[in-house]
């Protein structure tokens, strides 16, 4: 671990060294860009200096750093949708300025594009990173009409659902919970209400959303297959403004403004479903105490202290809630909170130090009278971080940093009573110690090849207290060890190489390359697709290895017509190692030693990604399709052969379209089709003591039928005024009653029991919505 530390920081102060060196010759402007109206930052800006040609994008934080030769030029500021500002300036020194942009007439006419600058997908070394902007969310139609980001993301090639009721997503072959979730920083472990059909982030407070199919930077680690990367409004510094909407199921308020004004502000958004409160009107006493609800709230201030250091405060807190009066009741939920300070060095250096809270918790609790018990579990990170950015010259910007989170998994406690039939039991808790260093280099070389390169360095420890059992090839138990707390029962140390690519053959063309390393070692261990509050989390331990993904990926990339039109078309390979599956009936709850019922191999994922967007005019969308597999290899499963995984869909496509009828009208549509998700059919049965005893032959060797969903939406603007603005949203999911399987059991045919029937269930036909938003 010592000789890696040691090479990355050489290679780091090398490369200032050197660049430092050359850049004496040279001044630099610095400064912050920010939208004029309510003082956010603006991340991607592009700041030119016109006469060379040369220019920067604003990062994560507004910032912006741009180094050149003494003399006169024009400073151009732009992005997309606001008016682009020209500014002369004098490069005679080190100066700094800032900059308010001012947004264009939105009512003329829908853009959709998650890229600030215009070409920023041809000229950027990265790959497999999709950005969403707010436009993009907000006129998707959703099922109950609620604005989803999760949804949303599931309509771009290389993310696949598993179908309606689930918010998981599963990227280029990975499983849902390889997926780095980040909401202002803080890791959110379950990202879904009500068993999945919405998600745990309310649109209203999201400011940015980035997505991380590959090529991921070095600063993230800890996840196989992607990072989503969301962060929430600042706040408005300038103005307070309350926004809101009122739907047939949820309704959601965000209060905004300034706590002093153009120096620090405040945001508070919350939501609320309501589906118990009609419960309560129903004739039957049961239905009457049944609990059915989520509510989620939002809340971020910041203040800038002085021009070098800006802090921000910001949480998330939501919770879930089913059940019914006295018989059971089971409630999950997410607490976040991030404290960051933004400091400015000096006009080439800048820090982000971040201190975080994260914890998902869950408990089951059974009101009978003599089958009472509680179960409680959860899952709590403290992460503190440091992550720096060095702009070496316009050409070239390092990031390097140091990351460590101590991570605190209580798998399940059950309490009952003296009366009951469920013994009380208290399931071992584990504690790790997640740590890593990382250094990255964004390097543009003359005007075609531009690179991205770094390497992260990466350590687990588990520690006490706790007795660990190790176990053979067998699932025996060979040895057993106790551990006082704080001691070191295993490390592991792994080295994440990460490098991309591209090569431009004009200023609308280009080809990108990537490799990169990831490892992981907080897993989910779940028999299910849809995402349930009783999964259960595991670290790495002395019987459950490290995760490795290793991801190459060549593309083919493409803008026409004034950047108006962009295509994308990406292949990839991943291999995954040391995977973890369940034994066929595996016992995973409330299991003191779950590590014996688990099974280690490897997987696969290849496939073919083709992604068409027309970014901006009266009518705009997408269309993205992927052509891909996804395979999984146990020893203890198959015989050894691989085998589809679960959400293997061999064809997945979606088409979205968004068009502005008139200045108050836009209407829009979804259509997505995939291959059925692999199941794991019986293939003939038997019969024990009268009892029908089913035979399944190979894992998930058959298929779901197809899936398929037209959605419609429809919004209408009322009238403008000076402070008040109101518009009204109209859906339609599901609009031609497509009834897509959501689950197919079997069961005898009750007129002859040699034979079988199969059971199909469906979640949902048409659903029409209709929302109230307001903005005041």
């Amino acid at each position: 671990m010592h000789k890696h530390l040691t090479f990355i920081f050489f290679l780091l102060i090398s490369v200032i060294a050197i660049q430092s060196a050359y850049a004496q010759k040279n001044y630099t402007i610095s400064g912050t860009i920010k939208d004029s109206a309510t003082g956010e930052t603006l991340i991607g800006a592009s700041v030119k200096l016109q006469e060379l040609q040369t220019g920067t994008a604003t990062n994560a934080y507004g910032f912006f750093s741009l180094t050149a030769p003494e003399g006169d030029f024009n400073l151009v500021i732009s992005y997309i949708g606001y008016q682009t500002v020209t500014q002369p300036i004098k490069l005679n020194k080190n100066s700094q300025i800032n900059v308010l942009l001012t947004s264009g007439n939105a009512l003329t006419e829908v853009t959709i594009n998650g890229n600030a600058r215009k070409n920023e997908n041809v000229e950027s070394a990265q790959m497999g990173l999709t950005r969403l902007d707010l436009s993009q969310i907000n006129n998707v139609p959703v099922i109950f009409g609620e604005k989803d980001v999760l949804k949303t993301i599931q309509l771009l090639p290389g993310v696949k659902t598993t179908g309606d009721g689930n918010t998981g997503f599963y990227v280029r072959g990975g499983n849902s919970d390889q997926n780095l979730i980040l909401l202002d920083e803080a890791v959110v472990y379950n990202a879904s209400h009500l068993f999945g059909f919405f998600s745990t982030f309310n649109s209203d407070a999201i400011k940015d959303v980035n997505l991380y199919k590959g090529g991921m930077p070095a600063q993230y680690g800890g996840r196989l297959s992607s990072v989503l990367d969301i962060k929430m409004l600042d706040g408005n510094d300038k103005k307070y403004t309350v926004q809101g909407g009122i739907g047939l199921i949820a309704s959601r308020i965000k209060v905004e403004g300034p706590i002093v004004k153009d120096r620090g502000s405040f945001m508070i958004s919350a939501r609320r479903t309501y589906a118990d409160v009609f419960l309560k009107l129903s004739p039957d006493s049961t239905t009457r105490g049944a609990s059915l609800y989520f509510y989620d709230l939002n809340a971020k201030v910041h203040y800038r202290l002085d021009d070098r250091n800006t802090i921000y405060l910001s949480g998330y807190f939501g919770k879930d809630v089913l059940g019914l009066k006295d018989n059971f009741e089971t409630n999950w939920g997410n607490q976040t909170a991030t404290l960051r300070l933004n400091h400015i060095f000096n006009n080439k250096l800048f820090l982000n130090t971040s201190a975080i809270y994260s914890n998902y918790n869950f408990t089951v609790q059974s009101f009978s009278s003599n089958n009472d018990f509680k179960v409680h579990s959860k899952i709590r990170d403290f992460n503190l971080k440091e992550d720096f950015e060095y702009f070496l010259s316009s050409e070239n910007t390092l990031h390097f940093g140091i990351n460590g989170t101590h991570h605190s998994i209580q798998p399940g406690d059950i309490s009952s009573s003296n009366n009951s039939a469920v013994n009380p039991q208290t399931i071992q808790s584990r504690n790790g110690i997640e740590s890593s260093a990382y250094v990255s280099d964004d390097w543009h070389i003359g005007t075609r090849l531009n690179l991205l390169f770094g390497v992260r360095l990466a350590t687990f420890s588990l520690l006490g207290p706790g007795t660990f059992t190790t176990y053979n090839a067998n699932d025996q138990p060979i040895a057993s060890q106790t551990y006082s707390s704080g001691q070191v029962v295993k490390n592991y140390t792994n080295l994440e190489p990460r490098f991309s690519a591209s090569f431009k053959f004009d200023d609308q063309n280009s080809v990108k390359a990537s490799y990169n390393r990831n490892t992981q070692n907080i897993n989910l261990i779940s028999n299910s697709t849809a995402s349930s509050p009783t999964d259960l989390y595991v670290m790495s331990s002395n019987n459950i290895k490290p995760g490795i993904s290793d991801q190459v990926a060549l593309g083919f990339f493409k803008n026409s017509v004034n950047n108006q039109y962009e295509f994308s078309t990406e292949i990839y390979y991943k291999k995954l190692k040391n995977q973890i599956d369940y034994k066929n009936g595996a016992q995973l709850i409330a299991n003191q030693d779950v590590e014996s019922q688990l099974v280690y191999g490897e997987g696969r994922a290849y496939g073919w990604e083709v992604f068409f967007k027309k970014r901006y005019g009266r009518l705009n969308g997408w269309i993205g399709y992927t052509l891909s597999k996804t395979e999984n290899r146990f020893d203890a499963i198959n015989n050894g052969k691989y085998f589809a995984a679960r959400y293997d869909r061999i064809h997945d496509m979606s088409i979205v379209g968004i068009y502005k009828l008139s200045d108050r009208w836009t209407i829009s549509s979804t259509f997505v089709y995939g291959t059925g998700n692999a199941v794991t059919y019986p293939h003939g049965k038997y019969f024990v003591g009268g009892l029908t005893t089913l035979y399944y032959s190979e894992r998930n060797s058959d298929r779901l039928p197809a899936y398929s969903r037209l959605d419609l939406g429809a919004t209408f603007e009322g009238k403008q005024h000076k402070r008040f603005h109101s518009s009204w949203t109209f859906g339609l999911y599901n609009a031609y009653n497509r009834k897509n399987p959501y689950t197919i059991t079997f069961q005898d045919d009750p007129n002859d029991k040699t034979r079988t029937q199969a059971v199909k269930t469906s979640l949902f036909g048409r659903i029409p919505s209709i929302t109230y938003n307001f903005t005041y």
